[in-house]
């Protein structure tokens, strides 16, 4: 059991270094000699858990999926809106995140495969959008694939204007100004007023958090 646990701490941190190169420089001009400088690991721990660069990168496309867990709310235009949200601040804290989101947007010599994160990113969002679609939330005839390519791609464009102006300090507020201008054209003009178009507080963050944990040791 120890053996296995230092194995899955050298993964991490193998994973963890790879996302600041690749954050940092991105996938053409990391190298794995950086990576293995700021991990502090030895060149054959490196090659017991990834074969390659690029089997490192493709370990870090994987992370992206799991920051896309919905929170559970009753009106699913909200869990829609707080996952944004929940999705900037880990972008705001998380290296890995964000090394995964700039392996998506950048143009580079890296094979992507099938499931990239846009592909996570929009059966996510899409399959909120029926869910709110069948609880009457969205407006009648709404096209979701539309809605779902629409929602993906402003909070793409955004949090890339945020990080060139303010290293993302300013995404909440630019999520929220998104929101405020693409909801009278996906919701039902009684529910708009309903909805939060700001992070969530603490405490709701907080049950979040734990409800996540708990099904994460539930599984």
């Amino acid at each position: 059991m120890a053996k296995q646990e230092r194995g899955t701490r050298s993964k991490q941190a193998i994973l963890a270094a790879a996302a600041e190169v690749f954050d940092l420089r991105g996938y053409d001009a990391a190298s794995t000699n950086e990576i293995l400088a700021r991990s502090g690991l030895t060149r054959g721990a490196l090659y017991h858990h990834f074969h390659s660069k690029e089997s490192i990168a493709a370990a870090l496309f994987e992370a992206h999926s799991g920051a896309l867990v919905a929170p559970e709310r009753s009106t699913k235009l909200q869990s829609i809106i707080d996952l944004t949200f929940a999705f900037a601040a880990q972008l705001q804290r998380d290296p890995v995140l964000r090394a995964s989101v700039r392996l998506a947007v950048e143009k580079t010599s890296f094979p992507r495969p099938a499931n990239t994160p846009y592909e996570q990113s929009t059966e996510v969002i899409h399959e909120l959008l029926d869910q709110a679609r069948l609880q009457g939330e969205t407006l009648p005839g709404l096209d979701l694939s539309d809605a779902t390519t629409v929602i993906i791609g402003a909070f793409t464009g955004l949090q890339a204007m945020s990080l060139v102006y303010t290293e993302r300090e300013d995404l909440p507020e630019r999520l929220g100004a998104m929101w405020r201008l693409l909801l009278p054209g996906l919701v039902t003009p009684g529910l708009i007023g309903t909805l939060r178009v700001t992070p969530p507080p603490a405490a709701v963050v907080a049950d979040d958090r734990a409800r996540a944990e708990a099904a994460a040791a539930a599984s």
